[in-house]
């Protein structure tokens, strides 16, 4: 039997990376995070075929953030792309001096296809996916042939268990799942944005979230609350007959976290 091959895939999310790389997101230096994060990277992962960003590159929408996540993964792998958090500006990041603007919102293979949605709202913490956003969704569905389909968004479009958290989630989560539901290829739906691990099954299709290569948010809690999980990523395998192999994995360095903070 001929041996299958994957589509090897790694998403970064929530790096909150700043302008001055000294800069402290709840006590967190969130540079040194992140550098921490991508040597267990290179170290684990000795083949990388795309890098997915999946929003808050920034904390503070600095050109210079967005290079240092940039620099960072294609030093890792040729191939990235990235979509908007909360804390980034989606406008701005499709306007980025540099000479590949990483904005890509279909990703084609042979067997998959990945979907980047925008749910980003300038200013706004929670997420929404506009009238367009939708359309380009179901017609980006109908369109993918054979392939597989993985689709990546930043906010969480079922619930995290934590009250504050899903008041800042997809608002049109319903919306989001009338069009998914109509596309039985759709096998995968991977975000950010609440900084912790999710692996479930719905109807059939994998749930994921995972943590951010900065601070952690404390699952099942009413109040906002920084949880002493290290940082981490995903790396995810997506097979030619559609079945997928993922796995969080962690940094074991110390990294300072204000546990008391009341925000960020």
């Amino acid at each position: 039997m001929e041996q299958q091959h994957p589509w090897r895939i790694v998403q970064l999310t929530d790096s909150h990376l700043y302008k001055d790389p000294s800069s402290r997101l709840m006590g967190m230096n969130t540079a040194a995070s992140f550098k921490a994060v991508v040597d267990l990277v290179r170290k684990e992962r000795d083949q990388i075929d795309y890098i997915l960003g999946t929003g808050d590159i920034t904390q503070d929408a600095s050109i210079e953030g967005y290079n240092r996540f940039r620099e960072a993964a294609l030093a890792l792998c040729p191939n990235m792309a990235w979509i908007p958090g909360n804390h980034d500006e989606a406008e701005l990041m499709q306007r980025l001096p540099f000479e590949t603007s990483h904005y890509s919102k279909i990703i084609d293979h042979e067997h998959w296809r990945i979907v980047l949605l925008d749910s980003s709202i300038l200013k706004t913490v929670y997420g929404r996916l506009d009238a367009p956003e939708l359309q380009f969704l179901g017609d980006a569905l109908a369109s993918a042939g054979d392939r597989h389909v993985l689709v990546t968004l930043h906010h969480n479009p079922i619930p995290s268990g934590s009250v504050w958290l899903d008041n800042h989630c997809l608002k049109n989560s319903e919306d989001f799942h009338a069009v998914i539901e109509r596309h039985a290829n759709v096998k995968v739906i991977l975000w950010g944005h609440i900084h912790q691990f999710v692996d479930k099954e719905i109807d059939g299709r994998r749930y994921l979230a995972t943590p951010s290569t900065c601070v952690q948010f404390a699952p099942q809690q009413v109040d906002f609350k920084a949880d002493d999980a290290s940082p981490g990523y995903r790396w995810l395998d997506l097979y030619p007959d559609g079945h997928i192999e993922t796995a969080v994995s962690r940094v074991t360095v110390q990294l300072d976290v204000d546990l008391q903070s009341a925000g960020y």
